[in-house]
């Protein structure tokens, strides 16, 4: 297979994979969120920032260094199989020693003193769930750097499914927030032990248990593992920082609600998080081969096609925020329509820095990526502390909005000093033609609708061919680039398609 087939092929599979996760989610949450209410799905929502902060400090560099060095050198059987391992190593190590952290806080009473014995209670089973997920992110790490993203990712939309039916059973009888929890539990560990089952045939499993000999490189992938970690720890924090904040300052009802509008403003994120998946361990490739030519190319064609999809997400979810709000969570998180709105430009603009943040980390020169994202953390934190006290989930709003649009700046200025350059086919005035000509309609419809669900269901399928079709004609893409794309799709679909878009065209 080719490399561009390999990575069309790993991107529709994870692409696709989000979908099936994303629709379950669709259903899962408001589900939760009624059976647990507003307050308990606040506390949720704060546990599940201290999961994700924790999760990553014990296996984020896992998931990033064998991802991107199995991937360097696929065809070697031993060394693919010997990176896996030291790899599951460390994270076992990392996990077993913050665990016992965990534990001894809770035995002296600290943790308790902080969070109250109400959120404490939760910490045991957190545990559990973060020690399972390290197996099922090795797992799939080795099959996603194998190039076997069509086994990886449908076995996470089993792991969602799983979550979803257990988690809802156990909150619907009665173990509330615990139940939730146990419901990750399961969905993990059942996918971690079907990837183990597929990387028994593509892996030696001799070279996984043993310790390697004298050759292995230990030292680049520790400091590899080590500055990944960093990495992902200070883009956690402009994650979660604002959460984390807002239960202890502004309370659980408030946090609910704010976490309410993260979870649809994320919607941004969805295509961008698929390419910076692929490209990773894609991109390492070509680092590998030092073939700055395509790193260029193809850094810079997926920049300016992130930017169109993300803009006119940015412009749906703007245009819906109300109804979808009322009729997704219920009536009374009418409360998070203007937190969302005020965060939808910084996301929209960090969805843009995603791809960018995954070639560069892919070149393996991260210290321009630590120095770009600690400063836009160093930011997201001050601006919480600052506007969180005085005006609430409206202030961490604010904050994070600007701290995710910093982002983009500060990544690509971090590529210019990595040597590749992700804007040198942006084609702005296409772009904004494109954009500026499209507005009045998605946002104008639902004013003359004035019906929630009527817009619901007219305005995505409208608002995406009067956008597509302005793109197309401005050239912001072209029936070429399209037609690249969307390969993997069966040819006389495709040929449908592209006669579509070459009429488009002219």
């Amino acid at each position: 297979m080719s490399q561009k087939n390999r990575i069309l092929g790993g991107f529709f599979s994870i692409f696709f994979s989000n979908i099936g996760r994303f629709l379950l989610m669709l259903i899962i949450t408001p589900i939760i969120v009624r059976l647990l209410g507003s307050a308990k799905y606040g506390d949720y929502a704060f546990l599940l920032g201290v999961i994700s902060l924790w999760g990553r400090f014990v296996h984020g560099g896992l998931n990033d260094g064998v991802r991107k060095y199995i991937a360097e050198d696929r065809d070697d059987v031993k060394w693919k199989s010997q990176v896996l391992g030291f790899y599951t190593r460390i994270g076992t190590l990392l996990v077993g020693f913050t665990l016992g952290l965990v534990l001894m806080a809770l035995h002296i009473g600290y943790l308790e003193d902080i969070l109250g014995s109400d959120l404490v209670s939760f910490f045991p089973l957190i545990g559990l769930l973060v020690f399972v997920r390290v197996y099922h992110t090795a797992m799939r790490s080795a099959l996603m750097g194998e190039g076997l993203e069509r086994i990886s990712e449908p076995i996470r939309v089993i792991e969602r499914l799983l979550f979803g039916v257990t988690g809802i059973a156990l909150v619907y009888v009665g173990f509330g927030v615990n139940g939730v929890i146990l419901g990750h539990v399961v969905g993990s560990l059942t996918a971690a032990f079907v990837s183990f089952y597929y990387v028994l045939k593509n892996f030696n499993i001799r070279y996984v248990i043993r310790i390697p000999d004298t050759g292995f490189p230990r030292r680049k992938l520790i400091f590899f593992n080590v500055y990944s970690t960093l990495l992902l720890l200070l883009s956690l924090s402009l994650y979660n920082v604002d959460i984390l904040l807002l239960r202890p300052l502004v309370g659980s009802q408030p946090t609910g609600y704010y976490k309410a509008a993260l979870t649809i403003v994320h919607f941004l994120w969805f295509v961008p998080i698929v390419s910076q998946m692929v490209l990773l361990h894609s991109a390492s490739e070509l680092w590998s081969q030092n073939n700055r030519s395509a790193i260029n190319s193809m850094s810079s064609k997926i920049t300016r096609f992130t930017l169109l999809f993300t803009l006119l997400v940015a412009m749906g979810i703007g245009a819906l925020a109300r109804p979808f709000l009322t009729i997704y969570f219920g009536q009374e998180f009418t409360a998070s329509v203007i937190p969302l709105l005020l965060l939808i430009p910084g996301t929209a603009s960090f969805a843009v820095a995603r791809p960018i943040y995954a070639v560069g980390q892919a070149s393996g020169e991260l210290a321009p990526l630590m120095i770009s994202t600690g400063i836009g953390a160093g930011m997201n934190l001050g601006l919480n502390l600052l506007l969180i006290p005085r005006y609430g989930m409206n202030g961490a709003a604010v904050a994070t909005s600007l701290s995710y649009g910093s982002m983009l700046i500060l990544h690509g200025l971090a590529s210019r000093k990595i040597g590749f350059n992700p804007f040198a086919d942006l084609r702005i005035p296409s772009i904004a033609i494109t954009t500026i000509v499209s507005a009045p309609v998605i946002f104008g419809v639902p004013y003359v609708l004035n019906s929630g669900i009527l817009s619901l269901i007219i305005v995505p399928p409208l608002g995406f061919v009067v956008y597509a079709t302005l793109a197309i004609r401005t050239r912001a893409i072209t029936a070429d680039e399209i037609k690249s794309l969307l390969q993997p799709i069966p040819s006389k679909w495709l040929e449908l398609v592209l006669l579509l878009i070459r009429r488009v065209e002219g």
